[in-house]
């Protein structure tokens, strides 16, 4: 059967093959920046780790079947000249393969196994089935055979260094099919009463349903908009081990984390359509606040760290997000959003403030998100003018909402905090029509031609005119035909995948792109816009891109940049 086809076509080797909820993906990307030859099941359990390659056979020969595949959101296709091979998500832990004209061997991705590392296989008499134990993941890929025959295993109960694996095949030229799913310890023996087709329709309503909820407003004028929706419904997680909540991941490649700014930009994405998620998202760093009031830098299944943190968006988000949901939050839920939003902004005012000062600081690159920017470069712990803007509408945010709460003395402390940390930032960092960063050991100032020194802007309607329309001047210098560069080209630092000291990035886009548009700049905002738009319309949702060339870099699969797309183009269809 043809398979009703909803959303775009995709390549797996740029965007991992998934379903909403599935710690694991069907993908080429085994690790950063490493693909393999034959697609591969990927978990994100424990990390990322390869556990299973799937090559289709050639049932004549045995050998390796020359097939070309193709991906759309509820169908994986491996297609060669004997045959295919078809895969789609029955549920977030099981997948269903069958084929006709070609076999499957299904294998350990790692030959070696110890007694700490690598893939046990076995046959399994109560489930009458094969199982793969993966150290790494910590869980078991169970395979049942539901029509066809298994032709061969090799190494089961093996230890040591050996190819372990199955091969399936049809019998007398029929089709076979198989399930495999990831589990923990044991469940009853696989059953089912859905058939194949029926699977990959529920998978392609799941998807539809999505798609129309989040841009309900796509058009053929918003062309990305269907692929963008992919990548962040295929990114999506299950509350498992320390992710408390639903969670989208940044990618369900290497990049398989939730930053703690980067799941802003997906929470303001979901807001309208999906409301939940998005308050799921806004909150998840939140539920691992340390006793300072720190977000963690990032969470995972099975790790979340603290040695950095990142910048202190989530008041910026906080106000857009209220907006931007179709019921706005209860008097519970704000009440517990402002405690936690308190102790984050605290933080920053005492943890991160030198004796006597007003402006916080960071400790490194990575706490501000520009990791290796060169505003960094003449010292690391530095007072920078971007974080002392975003404490600045943090401080606003939490009077607003302290004022709905009913608040008084607070919306007071909180105002006069913001209009004292404003005024230090134009007093100290405002020099010769530029900002200033300020060497916290040092006392010494200066600037670069990074994009991260013009992040101010984000204040918006907050800004003095004067240093507004100075700020969108230099911005303008940062565009190139694609967006804006986070390194100025003609800047000797410029590097072409010199992550932040040159490519374009979605965050940064979309702070500058609302600030200029609060602060009146609407003709540059719409500008920044489109081109950020027709980048992603042709290169695709990296993780950044290419400045002079649009070029997607490093993680091809980027669920912030898919959000900023969505955001933007969801503006924009709104505006016309």
């Amino acid at each position: 059967m043809t398979a009703a086809r909803s959303g775009p076509a995709f390549s797996v080797h740029d965007i991992p093959f998934s379903t909403y909820g599935s710690w694991f993906d069907i993908s080429p990307v085994v690790a950063e920046k490493t693909y393999a030859d034959d697609l591969h099941l990927v978990s994100h359990q424990n990390g990322m780790h390869p556990v299973l390659s799937l090559v289709p056979l050639d049932p004549a020969t045995g050998a390796r079947a020359e097939t070309g595949v193709e991906a759309t959101p509820a169908l994986l296709r491996w297609t060669g000249a004997g045959g295919r091979v078809d895969l789609g998500y029955e549920s977030p832990d099981t997948v269903r393969l069958r084929g006709s004209g070609m076999d499957l061997r299904v294998s350990a991705a790692a030959q070696a196994l110890t007694p700490f590392s690598g893939t046990y296989f076995f046959h399994d008499p109560a489930a009458d089935a094969h199982v793969f134990t993966s150290y790494e993941t910590g869980r078991r890929y169970r395979i049942t055979v539901l029509s066809g025959v298994v032709t061969g295993t090799s190494a089961a109960q093996g230890l040591g260094s050996a190819d372990r694996g199955l091969v399936v095949a049809a019998e007398a030229g029929g089709a076979w099919e198989i399930a495999i799913e990831e589990l923990d310890t044991a469940r009853p023996p696989y059953t089912s009463s859905a058939t194949f087709g029926e699977i990959v329709e529920s998978a392609r309503q799941s998807f539809a349903h999505f798609v129309d909820a989040v841009a309900p407003w796509r058009s053929s004028a918003t062309p990305a908009a269907e692929l963008a929706a992919y990548v962040v419904w295929s990114a999506t997680v299950r509350p498992t081990g320390l992710v408390t909540r639903p969670a989208v991941l940044m990618s369900k490649h290497w990049m398989d984390k939730v930053w703690s700014w980067d799941h802003c930009f997906n929470a303001l994405a979901l807001a309208p359509g999906c409301p939940e998620l998005a308050l799921d998202q806004f909150a998840l760093p939140f539920d691992h606040q340390d006793e300072s009031g720190a977000l963690p830098d990032s969470v995972t299944h099975s790790e979340v760290l603290y040695n950095f943190v990142k910048p202190p968006i989530h008041g910026w988000a906080l106000s857009r997000l209220r907006r931007r949901l179709p019921t706005p939050p209860s008097q519970e839920q704000m009440r517990e959003t402002y405690q936690r939003l308190e102790r984050w902004t605290e933080f920053w005012l005492t943890a991160r403030r030198a004796p006597g000062a007003v402006l916080p600081h960071y400790q490194h690159g990575n706490d501000s998100g520009w990791d290796n920017a060169t505003t960094f470069d003449p010292e690391r712990v530095i007072v920078t003018a971007d974080l002392a803007a975003f404490l600045v509408l943090q401080l606003h945010e939490l009077a607003d909402v302290a004022r709905e709460l009913g608040m008084n003395d607070e919306v007071h402390r909180w105002t006069r905090a913001a209009g004292t940390v404003q005024a230090a930032l134009l007093d100290r960092l405002w020099a010769d029509g530029r900002f200033v960063a300020e060497g916290v050991a040092t006392g010494d100032t200066w600037s670069s031609a990074g994009l991260l020194d013009l992040m101010p802007v984000v204040l918006g309607e907050h800004l003095p005119e004067e240093i507004s329309s100075t700020l969108a001047d230099h911005i303008k210098a940062h565009l190139t035909p694609y967006g804006l560069a986070t390194e100025l080209p003609t800047s000797p630092h410029y590097l072409a995948d010199g992550y932040w000291r040159g490519p374009i990035w979605a965050p940064a886009t979309i702070l500058i792109e609302d600030g200029l548009r609060r602060a009146g700049h609407h003709r540059l905002a719409d500008d920044i816009s489109a081109r950020f738009r027709a980048l992603c319309e042709t290169h695709g949702f990296a993780e950044n891109f290419d400045a002079l060339t649009g070029t997607g870099l490093r993680d091809r699969a980027y669920t912030w940049t898919a959000s900023s797309y969505l955001l933007l183009a969801e503006a924009h269809a709104l505006r016309e």
